[in-house]
């Protein structure tokens, strides 16, 4: 399809779709009233077939309106939704006690993987870990590094609690314990 055949189809869609809702919105039209030809205004590639075809379409009844009778739009009553609040998992502090013990158990393990790391570097070891090479060349550096991630682990945990995924907000303190944790023993076993 040339760019110019679509320009014009898109042209006649909308078109189609103004008369409709102009139309609509003056109440000329029923829920009953649709006809195939109404629905062409829609689907033009349905509407190009019903041209080509080669039967003639059968007669229908076409609506008349009395000049009499006043039609008038009248807009439909919405509403509003009222959602109640589920009781099976009620909203909780961030900072209560649960939270609170999982955040300085995992500040405790991320500041002992910090001694243990810098312990090894200064005695001649190496980091594994490719992100704590760049920060492990000075203290400060070690340092910045496992207090952004404590902080980090923290305001991913607040961003999970404030989209409502408790779980993966307590998952979250836990793996990073379950990380630190492991970081420690590998360093205190591998002097």
């Amino acid at each position: 399809m040339t760019s110019r055949r679509l320009l014009k189809l898109l042209r006649s869609t909308l078109l189609r779709v103004t008369f409709f809702r102009m139309t609509a919105a003056a109440g000329l039209f029923t829920a009953g009233m649709f006809t195939a030809g109404m629905f062409a205004a829609f689907a033009p590639a349905v509407h190009a077939q019903t041209l080509l075809a080669s039967a003639p379409l059968p007669d229908a009844p076409t609506p008349s309106l009395d000049p009499a009778s006043p039609v008038a739009f009248v807009p439909p009553v919405v509403t509003p939704a009222v959602i109640a609040q589920s009781s099976v998992h009620p909203e909780h502090k961030f900072f209560n006690t649960q939270n609170r013990i999982l955040i300085i158990a995992a500040a405790a393990l991320n500041g002992a993987d910090f001694a243990v790391t810098r312990a090894n570097l200064q005695s001649g070891g190496q980091e594994l870990n490719p992100v704590v090479r760049v920060f492990g060349h000075s203290s400060t550096g070690l340092a910045v590094n496992f207090v952004g991630e404590t902080v980090g682990v923290i305001g991913v945990g607040y961003f999970f609690h404030k989209t409502g995924h408790h779980k993966l907000e307590r998952a979250t303190f836990l793996v990073n314990i379950g990380s630190s944790a492991g970081a420690v023993t590998y360093g205190l076993t591998h002097r």
